[in-house]
């Protein structure tokens, strides 16, 4: 299998190169191109291990520094958002693994899409801004789109015990964040230190916020939307602190599956590369009797506000998720960059929400403009 990883330098991408690593004499998979934001060197270190003939990188004057440090391979540097999409669609890929974080995905891995060539979906923005577009696509071009967050490639198992029609309730999990069980007050003074220490998984800067403000849930249960065809009222966030059991489905007889693993992003990451296959992973397995218990609780969405607001832009539809997800990461950076403190994450998504009138079925121009809109704007 050809690949290529949008996003290689991140989180997802890191792993999804090891366990590319960890499958070779098993399934081997040739790295047909990467990209990633500005880590020129370790970029450099990828395309010398896995010797893809093509990288990207977001602007000319990193593609020339690129260039000249790989001089000696036979590995072309692109740049901007036309090399991403080239890198996505047109480098002879089998399977796109679509890791970039945010919005930036969405364009590049829609290319891809319409190239036909299989889609590995770590990056959630993609359908939850233009899920309608992106469906549509995925249906006229007859490739796969298997997904790689950890809770959907849960519920994706788990529907293979029953019909989508018998479908009763989506439980989609979540670890509840460095935050479970404090209310409002206390989350007054929070520091960026405390929000990215994740009690049980190692994620980028971005997505860990997200997670500390259950924005990441509210933005997976409007992905569930789009890729399990279902209502947002159909899926229902339930807090699995222990992040055993990823996401359950519950049928129409009331059976729930569920499926549970460590804490891992390699699992699902395997999953979606050797579909419908499993092959022995080296992540450990879980010891029950070690584990002792899983405790579940429901999410606090007064104190936790991004949740809610994503679930009223998942109703909405329209523009307001496109809305919902620029305001929140143009929050999310000033927040990192110490601009505006915790609790103001939601607050000014809520805001750029009240600023728009929404309407239904916008074209993926349109998408783009009001994404634009909103970052121009900033903090």
């Amino acid at each position: 299998m050809k690949l290529v990883i949008l996003g290689a330098t991140g989180s997802i991408g890191t792993q999804a190169l090891e366990v590319v690593e960890e499958l070779k004499g098993r399934y081997d998979i040739e790295v047909a191109g990467i990209s990633g934001n500005r880590n020129i060197k370790l970029l450099e270190e990828q395309i010398r291990k896995y010797r893809p003939k093509f990288a990207a990188v977001p602007e000319e004057a990193l593609a020339a520094e690129l260039q000249h440090l790989v001089a000696d391979t036979d590995c072309k540097i692109l740049s901007g958002q036309e090399g991403l999409c080239y890198l996505a669609a047109e480098t002879g890929a089998d399977m796109v693994l679509s890791a970039i974080v945010g919005f930036a995905g969405l364009v590049p891995t829609l290319r891809a899409v319409e190239a036909g060539i299989d889609i590995a979906l770590a990056n959630k923005e993609t359908l939850v801004t233009a899920g309608s577009i992106f469906t549509k696509a995925i249906a006229k071009n007859k490739v796969r789109l298997l997904p790689v967050d950890s809770e959907h490639c849960a519920i994706f198992q788990s529907l293979k015990a029953g019909k989508s029609q018998e479908i009763h309730k989506i439980l989609l999990t979540a670890s509840g964040g460095p935050f479970f069980g404090k209310k409002r007050e206390e989350l007054l003074h929070i520091t960026k230190a405390q929000a990215l220490k994740h009690p049980n998984w190692s994620m980028g800067a971005k997505i860990t916020i997200d997670s500390a403000t259950l924005m990441n849930k509210g933005l997976e249960v409007m992905e569930a939307k789009w890729l399990f065809d279902v209502e947002i009222d159909d899926i229902e966030v339930v807090v699995q602190r222990e992040s055993i059991i990823h996401s359950m489905v519950e049928f129409a007889d009331h059976s729930v599956i569920a499926q549970m693993s460590k804490p891992s992003m390699k699992h699902p990451i395997q999953y979606a590369f050797t579909y419908p296959d499993r092959l022995v992973a080296k992540e450990d397995r879980v010891d029950f009797a070690a584990l002792g218990k899983l405790t579940f609780y429901a999410p606090d969405e007064e104190t936790f506000r991004c949740l809610a607001l994503a679930k009223q832009a998942g109703r909405q539809g329209g523009i307001m998720p496109t809305v919902l997800n620029a305001a929140n990461e143009v929050a999310v950076d000033g927040f990192l960059r110490d601009s505006i403190g915790f609790l103001e994450i939601a607050e000014r998504v809520e805001s750029e929400m009240a600023a728009w009138t929404n309407h239904q079925d916008p074209t993926l121009e349109e998408l783009i403009a009001i994404d634009g809109e909103i970052r121009s704007k900033g903090l």
